[in-house]
C-alpha cells in the first residue's frame, strides 16, 4: 500500500463505492487472471554497492526470466482496501485492511471473524493514515507478539504491539502496548511498514511527514525520526532497547534511526536468503526509486531527498556519502512505486532472487536481479489492471500481491 498522488495515491477514492459490508465473506473461486506480459528486454542499473547470493536454484548465468512462464491467480476476493499480505510462519495468509481489519486466510479460505478489529482507533480518510503495517516477531509461536503501524484519530503515528488470544485465530485487542508515537505534521507521507531483519530488530519506514516537497526538511534532517527508517530492540527493553550498532546511537541524532534522506518509504522488504534490504521509496513529481542496503552494510545510510529525487537533483545537488537508487523510473510510466519482495520460491526456481516491484497507479510490475558483475538486471514484466497496494509472501515463499479494489493475487507457475 504515496504523497500527494499515491493515496496511497486517494486511497479510497470510488472505492467506497465497491467495497464489501463489514464481515461479508469472499466466494469467489481462485481463478488466472489475464493481462498483458511485457518483453523481459533487461537494462543495467549500476548501483553503489551490492552483494550477490549464491541464490539456491538460481540459474547458472544470472537473468531475469520471461513473464509468460509464470501467472497472476486470483486467490481470494472482497477486501476493503488491502494494504499488507504478510505470514505468522505457520502456514496462515494475513491480510491487513487500510481501514484497521486484519483478516486470516487459511487453505484458501477467509475466516468469518476477523484476527483484529481496532477500527474504532484508526484515523481512516481513504488518503495515507489507516492501519498500515504488520509484522509478526520472529518466535511469535513462542510469545504471541506481534506489532502495527496505524494512524490514531488524532493524526499521530502508533508503532504498538499486540499479542494473540488464547485463541490462535484471535488477537486480544486489551493488550496493546505502545512502543512508539511519531507526530505527523500532514496527513500524507505516514510511511507504515514493519519488517524484522535477520538481525532480529524491528525495523520502521517512516515518511518525511507529508505536505509537498519535505517543506520541514525532514529527509536530511538525523533530529527527527521523519524521513527515515528506525530500527529498534524490541526484545532488549521495555517497550525497546537502542541496538548499539545504530548509527546515532552515541549522539548527533535520533538513536532510534538507521538510514535516511527518504521521502515516503511506503514499502520495505529483506531477502529471506541473503538478508540483504530493498527500499521502495516514492517519488515527488518525476521519479519514482528502488533503494538498497546489502547484508552486513553499517547504519547511517542517507538516501538522497529532498536534495535529490532519485538521481535528479530536486532540492540542491547529491552531498558526499549519498546513495543512488539501484532503480528508478519516471512519471510516463506511473507515479507510485510499491516495494516489492524477493522471490524465493521452489516452484520458481529460476526465478529465485528476482526483486519484483510495481506500480501503483499504472499496474505495471518490474524485476530487479544483480547481473553478476556489479550492476543489476532490470526489466519491465507485466501490465496489470491492478493497483498495487503491496506484495507479500507466506511461510512457503509463494509470492503475493494487495490490489487495493480488494482482492490478493499469487504468482504461479503457468499450467
Amino acid at each position: 500500500m504515496l504523497s500527494n498522488r499515491l493515496a496511497l495515491i486517494v486511497f479510497a477514492l470510488a472505492l467506497a463505492a465497491c467495497a464489501p459490508a463489514v464481515g461479508s465473506t469472499p466466494d469467489i473461486p481462485p481463478s488466472a487472471t489475464s493481462f498483458l506480459p511485457l518483453p523481459a528486454t533487461a537494462s543495467v542499473v549500476t548501483p553503489s554497492a551490492m552483494s550477490i547470493p549464491a541464490s539456491p536454484g538460481a540459474a547458472a548465468v544470472p537473468e531475469i526470466p520471461r513473464p509468460n512462464s509464470t501467472v497472476w491467480t486470483r486467490v481470494v476476493d472482497g477486501f476493503t482496501r488491502p494494504v499488507v499480505v504478510t505470514n505468522s510462519g505457520d502456514g496462515r495468509l494475513f491480510i491487513v485492511e487500510q481501514r484497521g481489519m486484519i483478516w486470516i486466510l487459511q487453505d484458501g479460505e477467509r475466516l468469518l471473524e476477523p484476527y483484529l478489529d481496532i477500527r474504532s482507533k484508526v484515523e481512516d480518510r481513504g488518503n495515507e493514515q489507516g492501519l498500515l503495517g504488520l509484522a509478526f516477531h520472529p518466535r511469535y509461536a513462542e510469545n504471541g507478539f506481534f506489532y502495527l503501524d496505524y494512524t490514531g484519530t488524532g493524526g499521530t503515528t502508533h508503532i504498538v504491539r499486540y499479542r494473540v488470544s488464547e485463541d490462535p485465530n484471535r488477537a486480544d485487542p486489551s493488550s496493546e502496548a505502545n512502543l512508539l508515537q511519531i507526530d505527523q505534521p500532514y496527513g500524507n507521507h505516514n510511511g507504515g511498514v514493519l519488517a524484522f531483519g535477520p538481525d532480529g530488530y524491528l525495523y520502521i519506514g517512516m515518511g518525511d511527514g507529508g505536505s509537498a516537497g519535505d517543506p520541514q526538511g525532514n529527509g536530511q534532517r538525523p533530529d527527527t525520526l521523519l524521513g527515515a527508517i528506525l530500527r529498534l530492540d524490541v526484545d532488549g527493553g521495555d517497550p525497546y532497547a537502542i541496538p548499539a550498532d545504530n548509527p546515532f546511537a552515541g549522539g548527533s541524532g535520533q538513536p532510534e534511526i538507521w538510514a535516511y534522506g527518504l521521502r515516503n518509504p511506503w514499502r520495505i522488504a529483506f531477502d529471506s536468503f541473503s538478508g540483504d534490504l530493498y527500499i521502495g521509496d516514492v517519488g515527488q513529481g518525476s521519479m519514482e526509486e528502488i533503494d538498497f542496503e546489502p547484508a552486513g552494510a553499517d547504519g547511517g545510510r542517507n538516501y538522497g531527498w529532498n536534495l535529490r529525487e532519485g538521481t535528479l537533483a530536486y532540492a540542491g545537488s547529491a552531498g558526499p556519502g549519498m546513495l543512488d537508487p539501484i532503480a528508478e523510473y519516471d512519471h510516463s510510466l506511473g507515479c507510485a512505486v510499491t516495494g516489492g519482495v524477493v522471490i524465493r520460491d521452489e516452484r520458481l526456481p529460476y526465478w529465485s532472487g528476482v526483486y519484483l516491484y510495481g506500480d501503483f497507479c499504472s499496474g505495471r510490475i518490474w524485476g530487479l536481479r544483480p547481473d553478476g558483475a556489479g550492476g543489476w538486471l532490470h526489466a519491465q514484466l507485466w501490465e496489470t489492471v491492478f493497483q498495487i497496494s503491496s506484495f507479500g509472501v507466506d511461510s512457503a515463499g509463494r509470492v503475493y500481491l494487495a490490489d487495493l479494489n480488494g482482492s490478493v493475487q499469487r504468482l504461479d507457475p503457468a499450467p
